[in-house]
């Protein structure tokens, strides 16, 4: 899912979150000369009027930018590609320049909000361009193109003449075919999409770090790990910690996964101590397996429900399924959505023209302007993305209020975790108090719920992890251009224990076909998120006074939780991450013991299968 911001976002409009700048491994910075040209000690007085006019101006660009990016991402055209390629170049100027300006205010003691807001300033651009106006327009189309060529990707299959699907159908079709042959040729071509995107992600690369060197950062990398109120060699090694406490639950569920598949595609497929062919799992990308839950040797209970064939057999429509998303917020005490999101957001793909699907939430004037963009599906995983995009709707809309610099989440990991927590209520005790089912199924049945939510959120880890990992080899010169597929794949097999269903070349350019990538969003935001939805969710049903399973809470209905939750959602990013943390549940440090409790029981289940079933842990 994609988040957009609208303040001080940089050129791919995704923020980035601030760290202490004492702490972001940042190189020493030469201090600029004033406006003027003279080398006075500036005042605090004169920093404060510089960051107030950098905070309005950036504020009024980012709305311009996104309001371009709207019309880019809904009419996918040259010149919807033009407009906001150009909105961008000057948004990301203009941020790029007030962060190397602010530098000449380090050595000032700021009162505490003008301080942050100065860190905040210094950290602004999410991927800067170099100080030369032709590297600018450069950058700035390059980026807009890559964009517009994911959102117009089509695979076109062999013998087929005129029947194309874009994104939006192969994932229907591998999440729906059991047919090994299929699969592998959907997967083949939906992945053709990124060749061509190669040659210019290298220069973006190359013209990013340009511009993150004038700054004072090694590279990109270094740049987007200093915006976690912790050095950025610390914040690496932080979601290593967490990754060694969760991967052994991880482990067991891929050697299950791959046992269950392995009885249903054959030993020919899948060997049984190897890795799992990418396109077997039901997802383009293998990043959730949810899609191949029926495959599995589930404890089903007798009186299991459908979510998806409910919503069909009730009609239930595209906008039907987003108020169901807003009366959760709702009835925790948040006030209902404004007109104008169910004016201007687009539910559907339009059928006369290409729009970017990967669902987002749009916060365009950090007011009431609210929007979700989303090719919904009437389905149980469409059901729970909406409740999970409207978290980020309903996050904006608590920090309306902040001056503009703090208009953000804590971190960028706690905007995903936000609307997971939220979708993590989504349970059956929730769906019978909306009418959608009858009966909740017994506790029996919880070992067959935790499986369907550990092939969602137990088995994305490792993907969640590696994006990232691939993208700061790439921009630290780690991998050069003529190993990024490979290097992406070994990270694959390490992380994942996931291979590709054919040969790969580097004539191929797999992570381009994987929207986070072409379109300039960090990913580490989603790992972080993994872990901080459960430490929320812990605190949340706490706070309400739930007792009993953590899967089987929700706290739908439930103000005192409603209201716990506004309190950390209105900080913003007003005060570092784990102040906010702490604000919700107490703590300050992520913990990933919370995610562990909650599949606690499937860990036992899983190694008893394993054990029972002679399927090998490992590849």
């Amino acid at each position: 899912m994609r988040l957009i911001r609208v303040v001080i976002c940089g050129i791919a409009l995704t923020c980035l979150l601030v760290g202490e700048a004492a702490k972001s491994g940042r190189a020493p910075h030469a201090n600029p000369p004033n406006r003027d040209g003279s080398k006075a000690a500036p005042t605090g007085e004169e920093a404060e009027k510089y960051i107030e006019n950098a905070e309005k101006e950036l504020f009024d660009l980012g709305v311009k930018a996104s309001r371009a990016s709207w019309v880019q991402e809904n009419f996918i055209t040259e010149d919807t590609e033009k407009i906001a390629a150009d909105a961008n170049e000057v948004l990301n100027t203009a941020s790029t320049k007030y962060a190397k300006e602010a530098h000449r205010f380090d050595g000032l003691t700021l009162a505490p909000e003008l301080g942050r807001k100065r860190l905040l300033l210094e950290l602004a651009t999410g991927f800067p361009a170099p100080d030369d106006p032709k590297a600018q327009k450069e950058l700035a189309g390059i980026l807009a193109s890559l964009d517009g060529d994911y959102g117009k990707g089509k695979w076109c299959p062999e013998g087929e003449k005129g029947k194309c699907l874009d994104v939006t159908a192969v994932e229907k079709l591998m999440a729906e075919s059991r047919d090994p042959d299929e699969l592998k040729r959907a997967w083949v071509g939906w992945h053709a999409i990124g060749a061509p995107m190669r040659q210019r992600y290298a220069r973006m690369v190359e013209l990013g770090n340009a511009g993150a060197r004038e700054l004072g950062y090694a590279d990109v990398g270094v740049l987007w790990r200093s915006n976690y109120d912790m050095p950025p060699e610390d914040f690496a090694k932080e979601e290593d910690r967490l990754w060694e406490q969760l991967k052994p639950l991880y482990l067991s569920l891929h050697a299950y996964v791959r046992g269950q598949l392995r009885k249903k595609y054959g030993k020919e497929l899948l060997p049984a101590d190897g890795p799992i062919p990418a396109h077997l799992l039901g997802n383009i990308w293998a990043q959730e397996w949810n899609n191949v839950y029926s495959l599995t040797d589930s404890p089903m209970p007798p009186r299991s429900y459908d979510l998806t064939k409910i919503l069909q057999e009730r009609k239930t429509d595209a906008r039907g399924m987003v108020k169901y998303g807003e009366n959760f917020f709702v009835s925790l005490g948040f006030a209902p959505l404004p007109q104008t999101f169910w004016d201007r957001s687009l539910f559907t793909k339009p059928e006369d023209r290409d729009v970017v699907c990967h669902a987002s939430a749009w916060d365009v004037d950090s007011k009431e302007d609210l929007r979700i963009k989303m090719c919904i599906q009437i389905r149980e995983e469409d059901f729970r993305t909406i409740h999970h995009e409207l978290g980020h709707n309903f996050y904006q809309r608590a920090y309306m209020d902040q001056p503009p610099l703090f208009q953000g989440s804590a971190n960028d990991g706690f905007h995903e975790a936000v609307g997971d927590t939220i979708a993590l209520s989504v349970t059956p005790e929730y769906l019978k108090k909306i009418g959608l089912i009858e009966t909740v199924p017994a506790a029996s049945g919880d070992i067959d719920y935790l499986l369907q939510q550990a092939l969602e959120k137990v088995a994305f880890l490792p993907f969640g992890l590696l994006v990232d990992k691939w993208r700061w080899e790439v921009f630290s010169g780690q991998v050069k251009p003529e190993n990024y597929n490979k290097a992406w794949w070994e990270l694959r097999r390490k992380y994942q224990g996931i291979a590709p269903p054919v040969a790969r070349s580097e004539g191929d350019f797999d992570p381009g076909a994987k929207y986070h990538v072409p379109a300039n969003v960090p990913y580490a935001r989603y790992f972080l998120a993994r872990i901080l939805q459960f430490q929320f969710q812990r605190a949340l049903c706490k706070e309400a006074g739930i007792t009993g399973p953590l899967d089987r809470c929700s706290i739908y209905g439930n103000k005192t939780a409603g209201e716990r939750l506004h309190q950390m959602l209105s900080m913003g990013q007003s005060r570092p991450w784990q102040e906010a943390l702490e604000a919700l549940t107490g703590q300050k440090q992520m913990d990933a013991t919370a995610l562990a409790d909650y599949f606690a029981p499937l860990k036992a289940w899983l190694d008893e299968q394993n054990k029972a079933k002679g399927y090998p842990v490992g590849w």
